[in-house]
């Protein structure tokens, strides 16, 4: 009769020392990710503008108070501008005055701020519009213009119809069309300034909506399908976080350097 070989034994303690290790590497992160977060708050002012329709929002400016370029950071649901934080001190770090804000309705608290109103994603757009008020008077001459998901959406309306123009947009994700904010043909044909479309191809359909966005387009112009399936600012995370960081700082240098 055959015998089948004899499993070698696993002492008891190799799967204890094992999950000991993991939650080590763990709580690192956690704590790494904690110290982050205090560095950019303790980089940052806390701020408070109207949007072009009056309502009173809330946000953080990050980088230099002369700096002449500067990037609004526009979140996506349901997030708070908390998941711009980290990012937006590595763009102050680079010189460029950069401002996080909640969107209307949107009240985290705390250093997170609490915007006013009441959540209107249609409206948005309008919000992004105040941010870009808000830079202009601090005397930035050169804004860009970047958004997660639906701040994306919103970002490529204001660009389509800023004046000044805006020098560029970045999108993270940016759908289409999401509760009455729609960005169509009609808008991405009327954004002149530099656009850079980033999307995980294993995020629905976001890579498709990104390239139709390149393809309604005109130059200057990029399209970046990630592999990834994270959405928004979890791609600045996530397994792509290096290459989607790269991305968006080296088309920042290109279109909106600072000085």
């Amino acid at each position: 009769m055959l015998r089948t070989a004899a499993r070698p034994r696993i002492p008891p303690r190799f799967g204890l020392v094992t999950v000991m290790v993991l939650v080590a590497v763990v709580l690192s992160a956690c704590d790494q990710a904690q110290e982050i977060r205090k560095q950019a708050l303790a980089d940052s002012t806390a701020v408070s503008f109207e949007s072009t329709d009056g309502v009173r929002l809330a946000g953080r400016m990050f980088g230099p108070r002369n700096a002449v370029a500067g990037v609004v950071l526009a979140h996506m649901k349901p997030a708070d501008q908390s998941s711009w934080f980290d990012f937006a001190d590595e763009l102050g770090g680079l010189g460029y005055r950069a401002l996080t804000f909640d969107f209307r309705g949107y009240c985290p608290g705390g250093a997170a701020g609490c915007s006013q109103g009441d959540a209107d994603i249609s409206a948005i757009w309008q919000d992004v519009a105040g941010a870009v008020e808000l830079l202009r008077s601090e005397g930035v001459r050169r804004i860009a213009l970047v958004g997660a998901s639906m701040g994306g959406t919103a970002s490529l309306i204001v660009a389509s119809q800023a004046d000044p123009p805006i020098d560029a947009v970045i999108t993270l994700s940016a759908p289409d069309s999401i509760e009455g904010l729609v960005a169509g043909p009609d808008v991405m044909q009327t954004v002149t300034g530099a656009k850079l479309f980033i999307a995980g191809n294993g995020d629905g359909t976001a890579a498709q909506i990104a390239q139709a966005f390149y393809d309604e387009t005109l130059q200057p112009k990029r399209v970046e399908p990630l592999t990834t399936s994270d959405h928004g600012t979890d791609i600045l995370e996530g397994n792509q976080a290096e290459i989607a960081r790269n991305l968006i700082t080296g088309w920042l240098a290109q279109h909106v350097p600072v000085s």
